[in-house]
């Protein structure tokens, strides 16, 4: 039976005063997570997600379709023969649209500045960042469904029209503050409001753009999302053209075997966000659960991917390689994705924009990087793209463990001007 004695001292006397200051009327009790309008919103943020991620992976499963349905030798229910070395080049040009993801991802972290609480926010982050790795799911899963049967242009009318409906939903339900908001309950405004009011608020102050510029923890951030980012990048573009170049796996059985890594990748997301939660209720250090989360969903899975050349001849395992690799690559969320709230909670939104922006470069640069590498060396292409890939993956891991930090940084010191 848990008594009062089994908390630490700190976490005993927190919860006292907690307790003390709801009784007293001066900040309402906790009111749960669950059934809340805060996770309301990252489920809508989790939904917006998905079918902005969707629509840009569906690109990388329709272009085998595609690419065989310009050859006369080839039709679009048979089993396709992998795709030419050539036709690299037009892969090239699928992901293009994938920059404005960077002002979107960015945008969506200002709700949280207002909506969640310290506490909560690896859990409503996780949330809603985890829709991406369904939306790659989805994607890849039924497109090649949806190919076989109906034909390639209808991937595009399905998620588009998802995507309109998603659109309207965001207009009526996501509010930018509780108070705006007509659906809240009295006491979850109240809790929300009372719970940011203890935080120090400023006047508004420019953004120190000098300081951010000269600024390593920001760096850090930035050049270890866009190495991560070259890792998802990776398995996103090139997962249904290896399994269909090397395995020779029918457009079906391509889609069902692409979209693993990211079902597993959804549920460990989710999960990893709970967990970096939890250890800072341990009383593990900030800075501490970021890296590791950072670490962990970095090398093992570049590391996994390396692996893959090796293995050519052994189906399975490179299958489960692959999910494995990007079921890990999620734990990063709850590590670089949402440090910026951490060591600049005034400008957080603004920096997480800014580190997405940049590292949404990946996208681009990874297909005609990828592309170059397998027309220059056909027979190594595939070696020399994941080894690529695992040594930026790494050189991006150094670089934040060495600088990266979870402190608020002096140039984002606010003129303490405390709300009471």
């Amino acid at each position: 039976m848990a008594t009062k004695t089994e908390l630490g001292p700190i976490a005993r006397e927190r919860k006292y005063a907690q307790d003390k200051q709801a009784d007293e009327g001066l900040i309402p009790r906790k009111v749960p997570i669950v059934c809340s309008t805060r996770l309301g919103i990252a489920l809508i943020l989790h939904f917006c997600n998905f079918i902005m991620t969707a629509q840009n992976v569906i690109m990388s499963i329709t272009i085998v379709a595609m690419v065989n349905s310009t050859s006369p030798q080839s039709q679009l229910n048979g089993s396709p023969e992998g795709l030419p070395v050539d036709s690299f080049g037009d892969l090239n040009k699928a992901p293009k649209s994938l920059p404005a993801k960077g002002s979107i991802l960015g945008g969506q972290f200002a709700i949280w500045v207002k909506w969640g609480l310290p506490h909560e926010q690896n859990r409503l982050c996780s949330i809603a960042l985890s829709g991406m790795l369904l939306g790659c799911f989805t994607a890849i899963l039924i497109s090649g469904f949806i190919i076989d049967t109906l034909g390639w242009p209808f991937v595009f009318y399905v998620f588009g029209g998802v995507g309109c409906v998603c659109c309207l939903t965001w207009f009526v339900v996501i509010y930018d503050d509780p108070v705006s908001h007509p659906w809240i309950s009295t006491s979850e405004k109240e809790y929300i409001i009372s719970s940011l009011k203890q935080q120090v608020r400023s006047s508004k102050q420019p953004l120190p753009i000098k300081a951010m510029l000269r600024s390593l923890p920001i760096w850090s951030i930035c050049l270890c999302s866009f190495s991560h980012q070259w890792l998802i990048s990776t398995l996103v573009i090139y997962i249904p053209t290896y399994i269909s170049s090397v395995y020779h796996v029918n457009i079906r059985d391509n889609g069902l075997l692409s979209a693993l890594p990211f079902m597993v990748a959804y549920i460990i997301g989710v999960v990893g966000g709970y967990l970096a939660d939890f250890l800072l209720t341990k009383n593990f250090r900030l800075i501490t659960v970021r890296k590791l989360a950072t670490i962990l969903g970095n090398l093992p899975s570049s590391v996994l991917i390396v692996s893959l050349p090796y293995l050519s001849s052994s189906y399975i395992t490179a299958t489960a390689f692959l999910t494995l690799s990007g079921g890990l690559s999620t734990l990063c969320q709850s590590g670089i994705y949402v440090n910026a709230l951490d060591i600049a909670p005034r400008h957080s939104s603004f920096l997480i924009g800014a580190s997405r922006s940049f590292s949404g470069m990946a996208p681009i640069i990874v297909p005609t990087v990828g592309g170059f590498l397998l027309n220059q060396d056909p027979e190594f292409g595939w070696r020399n793209v994941f080894f690529l890939l695992f040594a930026i993956n790494l050189a991006g891991v150094i670089f934040y463990f060495i600088f990266g930090e979870a402190d608020v940084q002096d140039w984002a010191k606010e003129r303490k001007l405390t709300r009471l």
